[in-house]
């Protein structure tokens, strides 16, 4: 098991700078990643949140949308938050006409189904596997519509309109969160998505 793994944010757009904080926080070696050698470098990966049709479009442009693909396929560990949920999915619902993602997570995501920015909101979530519940920030967020039998569920909204809706969950190890758990003091997430990569090292 390697103690301090490399783990890449995916930095094409977004808030690449509060996750390699965070990651560096708990014991990791953040590095970002913008071409397909610096992703063979990594132990894992964050894609985080922005605009999840720029993001695509700005990794077909720097020929990273293959490799993404085939280094999660290939069960490279991978956790998407906000936006990067979106990439992650299998299936989008209200995407751009035809948005692709990197895939792998056998969920389909509705985006932007909390509404737009001022929409925005905080929520404290039980969290599967975290003893206290997580603070949750919602900014333009997704939400999954459904997932397949082999994705654990790890959170959902509890209280408003959106009460039930999924905002986090897991397959093997693919992780993502509707929600931004880089915002703020509480690590507790990333602490989760490290030590899985941790195992899978």
């Amino acid at each position: 098991m390697v103690t301090h793994p490399t783990i890449g944010v995916l930095a094409l757009q977004g808030d690449v700078r509060e996750h390699l904080a965070t990651l560096r926080s708990l014991g990791a070696e953040p590095i970002t990643v913008r071409r397909p050698a610096e992703l063979a470098a990594c132990d894992g990966l964050v894609v985080p949140g922005g605009e999840s049709t720029t993001m695509i479009k700005l990794a077909s442009i720097f020929e990273l949308l293959a490799p993404l693909r085939e280094a999660v396929r290939a069960g490279l560990p991978a956790f998407g938050t906000c936006a990067g949920m979106i990439m992650l999915a299998d299936r989008i619902e209200d995407g751009a006409a035809g948005q692709e993602t990197i895939g792998g997570l056998h969920v389909t995501v509705r985006r932007n189904a909390f509404g737009r920015q001022v929409d925005s909101f905080e929520e404290d979530l039980r969290f599967s596997g975290l003893a206290d519940p997580v603070r949750a920030v919602f900014i333009r967020a997704p939400w999954v519509e459904s997932v397949d039998d082999d994705v654990e569920v790890l959170a959902r909204v509890e209280d408003g309109p959106a009460a039930g809706r999924i905002v986090a969950v897991r397959q093997g190890p693919l992780m993502a969160t509707s929600f931004h758990p880089e915002v703020g003091s509480d690590h507790r997430v990333h602490g989760m998505f490290v030590d899985l990569v941790r195992s899978a090292t």
